[in-house]
């Protein structure tokens, strides 16, 4: 499970204002920005979950293509 990324959506609402946008236009962008952030960022926690996932399937494929070659050399030697 994925944890939320710290966003201040107070301070970014205030600086969308500052600029001009009203209201509903900073607090609808913010919603969309925090949407995005924690929809489509990935945490320590996620990439060191794909990390380990990758080293079982990388040592998977290296157990499976040491059986192959062995397989084969067994074969071709009689």
């Amino acid at each position: 499970m994925s944890q939320a990324i710290v966003f201040d959506t107070h301070e970014a609402v205030k600086r969308l204002k500052s600029v001009g946008f009203n209201d509903a236009q900073a607090e609808m962008q913010t919603r969309i920005i925090v949407e995005l952030v924690n929809d489509q960022l990935a945490t320590k926690r996620d990439l060191e979950e794909l990390k380990n996932d990758l080293t079982i399937r990388l040592g998977g494929m290296l157990v499976a293509g040491i059986g192959a070659i062995a397989t084969l050399l067994k074969w071709i030697g009689h």
